[in-house]
């Protein structure tokens, strides 16, 4: 008999993301992604919109912004001198600091937006922040997983399953934040994570925290 979507189940999907115009934003590649349900890795609404399903089944989901990377707060913009990091050469564009010079840290990681005449524009609203979204899901294998799968998933956390862009915004920020060293592309100069003509290249790969 055939396994239904629940918790524990090692669950395989395909799935486009659009906006609310229909521009596609985002799509795993043909043979899906895999993910662990009920482990809160992926948007909560979707999870619980995929509980029950089977695997050949599909359908479509609306998210609201809240319901996806938050509604956009006009507050959470900075603009700060370069100078007042402790180390600015190491600033890009691109790239996340984990506190703002002069205010108490609150949890937040910012983004810094834009780089000019010595000023800094940080924000912390994530890239999507205000947008609805669309998926378009189907749903590839169901199982129950394999032991070796389960320990797999010990050693790297369920999470290291799911793409940049299905995940909460708080888990996004959370990779690689301990490495200081700067991306290089393969001739040595400092890779752009904006360069790869991707809508969604700025979550391609995890951000460097600069501190």
């Amino acid at each position: 008999m055939a396994d239904a979507i629940r918790k524990g189940m090692l669950v395989t999907i395909s799935l486009v993301m659009a906006d609310m115009t229909g521009r596609t934003l985002e799509e795993t590649p043909p043979e899906g992604m895999v993910y662990l349900h009920g482990e809160g890795d992926i948007f909560p609404r979707l999870e619980k919109a995929l509980e029950g399903h089977f695997a050949g089944e599909g359908f479509t989901i609306h998210l609201e912004p809240e319901e996806a990377f938050g509604e956009y707060d006009a507050d959470a913009i900075r603009c700060i001198p370069v100078e007042n990091f402790a180390h600015p050469e190491r600033l890009e564009v691109g790239e996340l600091v984990d506190e703002v010079p002069g205010e108490a840290p609150d949890g937040r990681s910012w983004r810094v937006t834009d780089m000019a005449d010595g000023m800094a524009v940080l924000e912390a609203n994530h890239p999507l922040a205000g947008v609805g979204l669309q998926f378009a899901v189907k749903v590839l294998d169901v199982h129950e997983p394999s032991e070796a799968e389960l320990e797999s998933m010990e050693d790297d956390g369920s999470a290291s399953l799911v793409p940049p862009f299905l995940r909460l915004a708080d888990k996004i920020v959370s990779e690689d934040d301990d490495d200081d060293t700067p991306y290089e592309a393969a001739d040595g100069e400092s890779a752009d994570p904006y360069s790869d003509g991707s809508s969604m290249a700025k979550l391609a790969k995890p951000p460097r925290i600069v501190r």
